[in-house]
């Protein structure tokens, strides 16, 4: 018996290890383009400012824990600091309403997955890239395999429409999260669901997220997690960072 279970192991590693990022990269169908308009959204009452365009207090770098977030602030909002890595937040959250606006330098470069690229990981399940990330990209004007353009969560569920303003314009993302649960033995009770408004218009209606974020292979849930913080992605590419203002949270 014990061998078997090595063996079917080592088939599975050999499965993983032949397959290539493109192998789960979807380019059809491309979603409508959506004109919207202006968007900004103040926060409710009984939210929990995550950024109030003063300081990075509710966040932390995540290659050392014990540091504040190294990334830069200025005239009211935060931007990447290539290179010092991911930012999470302090708190850890379960099912949640969250706001948060990023805006694509208007002088951005590159093309395809190499144009602004970051991530808002709604559930930070590790360091790294782990967790499941709703995509930030420019797709204004940037084809891309459409499971990882803007709006998408990366790798499972194309956006319901493309709803991206022009680089240099503020766009925003309204998020309700709804965490996966777990069994006792650390099977997945019930899957994690989300719904996106981006710039207003609905691209993700009360999907049933497969698992976290995979970057090659198909997404699954390997390990039980309670709650979570939220992350994001210094990505690391050449295009210039991106910028985040106006960020509330409301648990739920």
């Amino acid at each position: 018996m014990k061998k078997l279970l090595l063996l079917a192991m080592s088939l599975m590693a050999l499965q993983t290890w032949a397959q290539k990022p493109e192998d789960t990269e979807v380019y059809q169908p491309v979603p409508p383009k959506v004109s919207t308009g202006k968007v900004f959204s103040d926060a409710p009452s009984d939210a929990l400012i995550l950024f109030d365009g003063k300081n990075l207090d509710q966040w932390v770098s995540v290659k050392d824990k014990s540091k504040p977030a190294q990334w830069t602030i200025d005239n009211g909002a935060f931007t990447v600091k290539k290179g010092t890595g991911n930012i999470e937040t302090k708190k850890a959250f379960l099912n949640y309403q969250l706001h948060l606006e990023w805006k694509i330098p208007a002088n951005i470069t590159g093309k395809g997955q190499a144009r602004g690229n970051s991530g808002l990981f709604l559930a930070s399940t590790g360091g790294g890239d782990d967790g499941y990330e709703l995509q930030i990209l420019d797709n204004y004007n940037n084809d891309t395999y459409v499971n990882g353009q803007a709006g998408s969560i990366y790798k499972q569920f194309v956006p319901l429409a493309n709803a991206n303003k022009k680089p240099g314009e503020w766009q925003t993302y309204d998020v309700i999260w709804t965490a996966p649960t777990f069994n006792t033995d650390g099977s997945i009770k019930t899957p994690a669901r989300v719904t996106v408004l981006f710039n207003g218009v609905l691209v993700q209606n009360n999907a049933v997220l497969t698992g976290p974020t995979q970057y090659i292979g198909a997404p699954s849930y390997k390990k039980a997690h309670g709650a979570c913080p939220i992350k994001l992605q210094d990505h690391g590419d050449p295009s210039e960072p991106i910028s985040f203002r106006n960020i509330w949270i409301r648990e739920l």
